[in-house]
């Protein structure tokens, strides 16, 4: 899987993937698909900044992915 996902691979994605499950923004199905979180993790709206990036930390730990951004970090601990 590369970093993007087609409308029907995305569609078929469950819920728990997504890093913001609600809007099923954010997909994070793999390790390639984190680090494209934490890439366009900028253009999240302030007020759901700290829920996505505790999922992209939470998803990073599954797969194994060094998060490099300490505003990443930061949000987290909101």
């Amino acid at each position: 899987m590369d970093d993007r996902l087609s409308y029907e691979e995305k569609r078929e994605l469950p819920d728990d993937v997504f890093g913001l499950p609600e809007r099923r923004e954010y997909p994070m199905p793999d390790a390639a698909h984190v680090r494209a979180a934490e890439a366009y993790f900028r253009y999240c709206p302030e007020d759901l900044k700290p829920r996505l990036a505790k999922a992209i930390l939470q998803r990073a730990q599954e797969f194994g992915v060094d998060v490099k951004s300490p505003v990443i970090e930061q949000y987290a601990s909101m």
